[in-house]
């Protein structure tokens, strides 16, 4: 399936000067999300994983699929204040600003093969920050899973010591 055409540019958002890449044309129609669930799915199903860790807030849509689909749990890593219990987290730079992320202390234990997923790598500063929680609780990141994937911004190059999966690629 050709996912580009379900990809929508918001010029200017959320800042002037960036190009958006907005998912929700490709969330709103069933077969195309289906189709994407199950491409995402392929990217790691031959690997064993314990927990599929989405990030805030578009890595939530297809994190919990993954996870049904692989036998695993799924840990959110969210934005400041929004987990109830003892967290730990880390500040990082985005493309358009600072951001800080946190995750749960007791969500990983040391050893869990985790899948990361996320909606888009960009300069892959969020995915960095996210595999340092991971790392800091003991988790090994067997892969990181993208639906999208901007190549012209290199933000493999931020995780270039994980495997990287993507299925749209700009």
């Amino acid at each position: 399936m050709d996912f580009k055409k379900y990809i929508r540019d918001i010029v200017n958002f959320p800042k002037q000067g960036i190009v958006f890449k907005d998912i929700t044309p490709l969330l709103k129609n069933a077969e195309a999300m289906h189709s994407a669930a199950n491409s995402l799915f392929n990217l790691i199903q031959d690997k064993k994983i314990d927990k599929v860790v989405g990030l805030e807030s578009r890595g939530f849509l297809f994190s919990p699929l993954l996870a049904v689909k692989l036998g695993a749990g799924f840990v959110p890593i969210r934005k400041p204040g929004k987990l109830p219990s003892e967290v730990i987290s880390t500040s990082f730079n985005l493309e358009y600003g600072i951001d800080t992320l946190e995750i749960h202390k007791d969500s990983i234990a040391p050893g869990d093969r985790i899948l990361l997923h996320d909606d888009v790598l960009a300069t892959g500063g969020t995915a960095e920050a996210a595999c340092k929680l991971i790392t800091d609780l003991g988790g090994e990141i067997v892969q990181c899973n993208f639906l999208i994937e901007l190549d012209f911004l290199n933000g493999r190059e931020k995780l270039s010591e994980y495997t990287i999966a993507s299925l749209i690629h700009y």
